[in-house]
């Protein structure tokens, strides 16, 4: 679906490419300072896109994390898809997490949906109706339709989805990315629990960030 190259996201070889191009002539017209500010800009870029692989937890009944960063918002509110109001984890993504997010179940894509909006700071709540943001809604195998959101921030001005209406994924599987910081919301069906706390770290695709109730 969204599969790196050479373990990096492939949205972020034009960029990278640019800054290293840049330090190159910098270097070669010997300006250091431009040199070393467009060096350090390249270091930042390849940590910034990296996309290490990893193999999501097996099991039923679980949802794993779609983002890396730290939970920074749970409790209830309206799903932007079906209006109704459900569980919601958000994970606030500073600029040093990796920014690729992953499916948080085996399911097929319903609807992606982009909304247009403001660049506040993504980790205020208001950023979850204000700001630039794309859902993803995904029914599971029993009919459970979640609904993640990419939102946008103060730094974070595009978000990526390769995911459309049909597409099959697997859980953990790479489905988009957002750029230089930003926050995912999950919103859980009826009958899954949040399994994080409050400002818990996640690790996309590995940490389990929901169970189905017994």
């Amino acid at each position: 679906m969204y599969n790196p190259l050479f373990g990096l996201a492939r949205d972020g070889w034009p960029i990278i490419g640019l800054f290293a191009l840049a330090a190159l002539v910098a270097a070669l017209l010997r300006w250091p300072v431009p040199a070393v500010v467009l060096l350090l800009l390249t270091a930042f870029s390849l940590n910034f896109f990296r996309d290490p692989d990893r193999a999501a937890p097996t099991g039923e009944g679980l949802a794993v994390a779609p983002a890396d960063g730290v939970v920074c918002k749970m409790g209830e509110a309206s799903d932007p898809l079906t209006g109704e109001m459900r569980q919601v984890v958000c994970i606030f993504m500073n600029v040093f997490n990796v920014h690729v997010n992953r499916s948080p179940v085996d399911g097929t894509v319903t609807e992606v949906r982009y909304i247009p909006g403001k660049f506040v700071n993504a980790s205020l709540d208001k950023a979850s109706v204000d700001n630039e943001r794309n859902v993803l809604g995904i029914r599971d195998a029993d009919g459970g339709q979640w609904s993640v959101v990419q939102i946008a921030g103060l730094i974070a001005r595009r978000i990526v989805c390769k995911a459309g209406p049909g597409d099959r994924l697997s859980r953990g599987e790479r489905y988009g990315m957002i750029k230089f910081g930003s926050r995912l919301d999950v919103y859980l069906p009826h009958g899954y629990l949040p399994a994080v706390t409050m400002g818990q770290k996640t690790t996309a695709g590995l940490t389990v960030l929901a169970r189905k109730a017994e």
